[in-house]
């Protein structure tokens, strides 16, 4: 079990007093990836390729984040792994080069659940190739789709299926692994947005089979980056749009221009809070703590297991304030179905008033869309503000969400 006293500890803005309930958005960063950080601007500031002592520092740096982040994805090699500015920068960048390998009348799928950055990547080349788009719809009763609902917008001529791990708007986790077999039984590649799942859960791109999986270290209690995951013979055969004297294999080739080599130190000391997550968790159990994959599992699983807990507060708490409506699933017996972000709409209150008020009591939340449209669309709720969104993560408290439905009752009131 977690030692809330001392993964807090980890996290010095958290002594600040506020209440930090806007971690979709962002998460408070690690002390770890804060010493990386700046260790690498003190000690190893250089660019890439350098015969001197600080580039070949930096270029060791970068070797070992990406060992970690493959370890921490299961990828198969650290080559797989690729450095970014953010995910939509990724995604938007390998989409032009998927373009390449599409002609008129080939289909994508994707789904109304996702944030646009998963969305709009795919309707601006289904555009440029002469593509069709097709759209897996949701259930607005519990902000779900299931495997039905994604089959039958396969055919013969589905070339990509676009999904995300979990929903950024209502948490809801999605059949990711069922929708990797779906698009691989089309002869179709299977991309996967997994930047809102990546902080809640263990990650195993191996087990799932995808071709493409993409995640941002400043969800995950890093520095602003984005990670791509590729398999390596995918990567290798993919024109990458660069400049002629950078590298011509994974992942240099999709590594363009002079990356953030102190944001990757970040991603690593990130990393590294995770292994040290997984070290008390093996101490605490009395267990040898493994591989660095071990740990990081260990790590995941613990925190997947306390947020449980946080899921089930918000929910329990915000169900009892009149005139509130939750939006997603709300079943305690399918708590395993979603992750600790949670949407609702309050009788009488505009979402950003609701985020106002809670400002003046220190708790942070978001309002509007998220970037998920589609969500806020579908849920006719667009040219309504949007949502109030609570999103919790595992350095959060069980006072503070009961400060936050206490705060909300108020407002009700």
């Amino acid at each position: 079990m977690l030692d809330l006293n001392l993964v807090r500890s980890h996290f010095p803005s958290l002594s600040s007093g506020a209440i930090f309930l806007d971690n979709p958005g962002g998460t408070q960063i690690a002390q770890e990836s804060m010493q990386r950080l700046q260790d690498y601007y003190l000690h190893n500031n250089a660019n890439h390729g350098g015969a001197f002592r600080t580039s070949r520092a930096s270029d060791a740096m970068v070797h070992a984040a990406r060992a970690a982040m493959a370890d921490f994805l299961n990828a198969r090699r650290p080559e797989e792994i690729v450095f970014g500015q953010n995910m939509t920068s990724l995604t938007l960048h390998i989409s032009r080069s998927l373009a390449r390998t599409l002609q008129p009348g080939d289909e994508i799928v994707v789904t109304r659940l996702d944030h646009d950055a998963n969305i709009a990547p795919w309707m601006l080349i289904a555009a440029d190739r002469g593509c069709t788009l097709r759209w897996v719809e949701f259930d607005p009763e519990d902000c779900t789709w299931n495997v039905e609902a994604l089959k039958q917008q396969m055919t013969p001529r589905t070339q990509l299926v676009a999904v995300g791990y979990a929903s950024n708007a209502v948490g809801t986790i999605n059949p990711v692994r069922e929708a990797v077999q779906i698009a691989h039984e089309a002869g179709a590649l299977c991309f996967i947005d997994a930047v809102q799942y990546a902080p809640h859960g263990p990650i195993d791109v191996q087990a799932l089979d995808c071709d493409f999986l993409v995640c941002s270290a400043y969800k995950f209690f890093g520095p602003h980056t984005g990670i791509l995951y590729g398999k390596y013979d995918l990567l290798d055969q993919l024109t990458a749009y660069k400049v002629r004297p950078s590298g011509n294999e994974p992942p240099d080739k999709f590594e363009t221009g002079t990356q953030s080599f102190e944001s990757i130190a970040g991603v690593l000391g990130a990393l590294e809070y995770f292994q040290w997550v997984g070290v008390e968790e093996a101490r605490s159990k009395r267990q040898d703590n493994g591989s660095r994959r071990q740990k990081l599992v260990a790590a995941m699983t613990a925190i997947k297991e306390y947020e449980i807990g946080l899921s089930r507060a918000l929910i329990e708490g915000l169900s009892s304030v009149k005139g509130l409506h939750i939006w997603g699933i709300t079943d305690l017996n399918q708590l395993d179905r979603r992750v600790p972000t949670v949407s609702f709409t309050l009788d009488g209150w505009h979402p950003r008033k609701v985020a106002e008020a809670l400002d003046q009591s220190g708790i942070y939340v978001w309002d509007g869309n998220y970037y998920a449209q589609a969500v806020t669309e579908r849920l006719g709720l667009e040219d309504k503000g949007g949502m109030v969104r609570i999103g919790a993560a595992h350095y959060n408290t069980l006072a503070e969400v009961d400060k936050l439905v206490d705060a909300v009752k108020k407002l009700a009131a």
